[in-house]
């Protein structure tokens, strides 16, 4: 798990099967890193294979390549936003991460503020919309960040980043039309499978009489009989 307070900035590259990351000597927030341990790479949760003095290498799936946009960053050598993983005893400053990606969102407009920039995406598939409303939470490349706004369906959503967020991440190199991982909040796809699951089991049988849900039992765990 993660808390979507970025750490540090590191350059990925591929190499071979594995992808490659590493950060520059003066940056020492991530060590001592151990193998086998998950580190959050623009939101994407991976295992550190190999070590390195400032870096480390991970496997990768096919999965996860085509559900990211680490492939093309890797391929680019592009700047990654990097993550340890939570420990117990940690502050929670953001929300809770899983890092692994529901899908990717276009960067629909960019508009520098006041006292902030405005970002405004658009998931790629328009299911995930429903898990964005005014002030829920959403993860972008790794990031913990709060939406602002968002239209009915929630596949087009736009947040406010302050200037410390936007000048310590990655957010700062995006350009309109670049493609962002994005994870919907953890709460809100548990509450929506548990509210699922109940309104599936409480169903009636096809072709049966609706059923009233006051029934003896109610009344008895209500304290009414």
């Amino acid at each position: 798990m993660f808390t979507g307070l970025v750490q540090a900035i590191g350059t990925l590259r591929r190499d071979s099967s594995q992808l490659r990351i590493s950060w520059k000597d003066s940056d020492a927030l991530l060590q001592p890193l151990q193998l086998g341990d998950s580190v959050a790479v623009d939101g994407v949760c991976l295992t550190v294979a190999t070590l390195a003095s400032h870096g480390f290498s991970a496997d990768v799936s096919g999965e996860t390549l085509q559900r990211t946009t680490l492939g093309s960053k890797a391929e680019r050598g592009e700047a990654v936003n990097l993550e340890h993983a939570l420990r117990l005893a940690d502050r929670l400053g953001g929300h809770l991460v899983s890092g692994h990606i529901d899908g990717t969102g276009e960067v629909v407009a960019i508009e520098a503020q006041a006292e902030a920039w405005r970002l405004a995406l658009r998931w790629s598939e328009p299911r995930f919309g429903r898990y964005i409303c005014e002030k829920a939470s959403v993860a972008v490349n790794g990031i913990s960040l709060t939406v602002a706004g968002c239209s009915q369906d929630g596949q087009d959503f736009w947040i406010a980043v302050i200037p410390h967020t936007w000048s310590h991440t990655t957010l700062q190199h995006l350009r309109k039309g670049e493609l962002v991982n994005l994870e919907a909040d953890l709460l809100a796809k548990y509450a929506e499978r548990l509210l699922t699951s109940r309104q599936q089991r409480d169903e009636p049988p096809p072709g049966s009489a609706p059923q009233s849900s006051i029934n003896e039992n109610w009344l008895n765990e209500h304290g009414w009989a």
